[in-house]
């Protein structure tokens, strides 16, 4: 159990660290809704493993009453893990996820298929989050896809595909941005910022300016 609360307690200091509104651990404790949810989480998954599964789906449901937070008891979660805000996160019960994770609220990590192409149950269907990802507000990451190591998600992005280590992606489907765009460092808070563009926004700007350019040259032709 040693090991447990000491999984809780770094939970508690990644709230502190990413948080700037919450100063010390003891308003982590008190007042963030994402760390009950998973403390409560953590309670659940030990529940599961040993073989209690309806006691604890009925606690999972408490706090999503409670919190507005649903995280699935099998799910499998690493150490410091910190959900900014709550309010609407769901995380189906094959994910995985790995240390230093951040999500924010209405982040679903959820399963796209039941069954395969030959009519078989699958077993793995939903995401994998390794270590150090930062997934924004409202951002859907569905499938048994993978998202590697310190990749960064922005707000409402739909992610289908799996993402490399180290990438920036935004967008609807999900693009990953130039990386000559993007910023060092070694947190950003809701997985992206203003300077993050959609290469595809980025390619619509390039075709309107090239619009721009032959509409002036053709009424200079005009003139002439």
């Amino acid at each position: 159990m040693t090991s447990k609360f000491k999984t809780i307690l770094q939970d508690a200091e990644a709230v502190v660290a990413r948080d700037p509104a919450t100063r010390g651990v003891g308003q982590a404790f008190l007042l963030s809704s994402g760390l009950h949810a998973v403390i409560c989480y953590r309670f659940c998954h030990w529940l599961w493993n040993k073989n209690w599964p309806l006691l604890a789906r009925t606690i999972s449901q408490i706090v999503r009453f409670l919190t507005g937070i649903e995280i699935h008891p099998a799910a499998r979660i690493g150490k410091g893990f910190f959900i900014d805000h709550g309010m609407g996160v769901v995380i189906g019960e094959t994910s995985e996820i790995g240390d230093n994770v951040t999500l924010y609220h209405g982040v679903t990590l959820g399963g796209t298929t039941v069954f395969d192409t030959k009519g078989k149950i699958v077993q793995k269907r939903h995401p994998t989050l390794k270590n150090n990802v930062i997934v924004g507000a409202g951002a859907k990451i569905l499938g048994p896809i993978t998202i590697g190591n310190n990749v960064k998600i922005g707000a409402n992005a739909v992610i289908l595909q799996d993402v490399a280590n180290n990438q920036t992606v935004v967008g609807v489907p999900g693009h990953i941005v130039d990386k000559s765009k993007v910023k060092p460092g070694a947190f950003s808070a809701y997985g992206a910022c203003a300077e993050d563009k959609d290469p595809i926004e980025l390619q619509i700007e390039k075709l309107e300016k090239e619009i721009s350019k032959l509409k002036i040259r053709n009424k200079k032709q005009k003139i002439k």
